[in-house]
């Protein structure tokens, strides 16, 4: 069952299970040594342990371990240290490492957590740094614009963290120059994008430190609410093609000039207000950036710094040696291929642009799409398909009532759409709502959309006095109960109970519908 906060108050949940839930089998059970565990216990889950590789995550007790130099903080791997040190900690890596250490005698800066080291990708993690949205705006946006309803929300100091964990864990490998993990960085953005309306940190780490989930601060949970991989990609997919996002990066060599010749490259070297905040990317990332494409040109490592140390020095807030020293290493490391083309973008959108356009290439490679245009494509994507069927309901519908009526081989011929095709898009709609009343001869079949029930109720509410009102809601429950429990059935529920028993909601509900039409 789903919990959410009332107000934004903790919910009630078993840490036990939320850790299972996030972490998978990525690390043991019980500590190997010093377990409080009964020994039975131990050795039930010894066995259960060995079945799987085993890896580390990392913790911090405070934000202020986040240091310039490294991370000060140290290395659990056990689901039995997490729930003991809990209380004391703040943030710590919900997905997998492989490799770990220190990198210091003393043992308190932490070293391993970089994005190719990971052993497992367990959860989605999205980052919204405010708290001027409501847990309940963050959950509609979830359902209106994003995959779904999350497994957790976090509560931070300053806003929240919304978790998507995978059904199971996906596994990193380096097969393929690490192609698993370049699908899961995409899925990760889409999810950010998908979030842009409440906010989402768009540049926050895909796989780093997070807030600890504790009975403290977790304000929503639906742990049996979890993703498989194929649907985190086709869901991804499609918002790909939503936005004609490139699906592959193909090496070319149209363009043979200097990338630090670019438009761009020396429009972004003049930007002397340069700052950043939470949220935005700034002096860092630009440093970054401009380092990788130095060293993607084959400039050796100090002339990238007395070129850097030189742009650093005309910025109207500089950073200190150690940090430009510590983002060159990061820059050289090898790790990274080149400058992404959508941080320079963000980059120019921020620090640059006065109205002019800037075009951006990176040299090396040039963005492809491979996708026919839907008349040529022998299956139209089920979301195209989803959205024929919602114009051909909205058209048809009498504001009298919700359902228009319709036998299904009357939709299939309006539309144009084969029979299974629709039947494969109600099983995986979160918008269309279907009904059968009747039997044999006598069957009617109502279509409807969520927005369109809701628009109903909303006006019946409207219409009808306080003295009718549990009669109403009699009515409502009637209707419901002879739905069929399709995508959509869930987030019409979630609805309904705000629209009748929550005021506050039910006005912020309205104005929304209002404002889409």
């Amino acid at each position: 069952m789903a919990q959410a906060a009332v107000q934004n108050e903790p919910v009630s949940v078993n840490l036990r299970q939320v850790y299972d839930v996030l972490l998978h089998e990525g690390l043991t059970t019980y500590k190997t040594k010093y377990s409080k565990a009964p020994l039975p216990k131990r050795v039930e889950a010894a066995k259960l342990d060995a079945r799987s590789k085993k890896g580390a995550v990392f913790v911090v007790r405070s934000k202020a371990d986040f240091q310039t130099t490294g991370v000060k903080g140290y290395i659990v791997t056990s689901k039995e240290t997490l729930l003991e040190d809990a209380p004391g900690l703040t943030h710590f890596t919900p997905n997998v490492y492989r490799q770990y250490g220190y990198t210091d005698e003393a043992r308190r800066m932490v070293r391993g957590f970089e994005e190719r080291n990971l052993l497992q990708i367990n959860t989605f993690v999205v980052d919204i740094d405010t708290r001027k949205h409501t847990v309940q705006d963050i959950l509609l946006t979830c359902m209106d614009h994003s995959i779904g309803l999350p497994t957790l929300i976090v509560a931070s100091d300053r806003g929240y963290q919304v978790y998507f964990a995978l059904e199971q864990p996906l596994f990193i490998s380096n097969k393929n120059d690490f192609r698993g993990l370049a699908v899961a960085k995409r899925i990760s953005d889409n999810l950010k994008r998908s979030l842009k309306d409440v906010d989402a940190d768009m540049f926050c780490n895909d796989f780093g430190f997070f807030r600890l989930p504790k009975a403290s601060n977790i304000v929503f949970a639906q742990l049996d609410h979890t993703y498989s991989m194929a649907e985190f990609i086709n869901w991804s997919t499609r918002c790909d093609d939503s936005i004609e996002r490139p699906l592959f990066v193909v090496p070319t060599k149209l363009s043979k000039a200097s990338v630090i010749d670019s438009e761009w490259f020396q429009a972004l070297v003049q930007a002397v207000d340069v700052k950043g905040q939470k949220g935005k990317i700034g002096r860092n990332n630009t440093i970054f950036t401009l380092a990788l494409v130095c060293f993607s040109e084959g400039w050796d490592k100090a002339r990238t710094f007395d070129f850097m140390d030189e742009y650093n020095s005309r910025l109207r807030f500089p950073l200190q040696g150690a940090v430009l020293q510590s983002i060159l290493h990061s820059a050289y490391s090898g790790k990274y291929k080149g400058a992404s083309k959508e941080y320079i973008e963000a980059l120019l959108e921020l620090h640059v642009y006065n109205g002019q356009s800037i075009s951006v290439n990176v040299g090396r490679h040039v963005w492809y799409k491979f996708k026919k245009d839907r008349e040529d494509r022998t299956r139209s994507h089920y979301d195209e398909w989803e959205q024929d069927i919602i114009t051909y309901i909205t058209a048809e519908n009498n504001p009298s009532e919700p359902f228009i009526w319709r036998t299904q081989k009357d939709m299939c011929e309006a539309i144009g759409i084969p029979q299974s095709t629709l039947n494969e898009v109600l099983k995986s709609s979160k918008k269309l709502l279907k009904t059968v009343t009747g039997k044999g001869r006598y069957a009617k079949t109502g279509w409807t959309t969520v927005h369109l029930f809701i628009q109903h109720v909303m006006q019946l509410l409207r219409a009808t006095k306080a003295k009718y009102r549990s009669q109403l809601i009699q009515m409502i429950h009637e209707w419901t109960e002879e739905l069929e429990q399709l995508g959509g059935y869930e987030k019409l529920m979630t609805y309904l109970d705000q629209l009748i028993f929550n005021p506050i909601d039910r006005i912020r509900i309205e104005k929304s519908f209002e404002e889409s039409g």
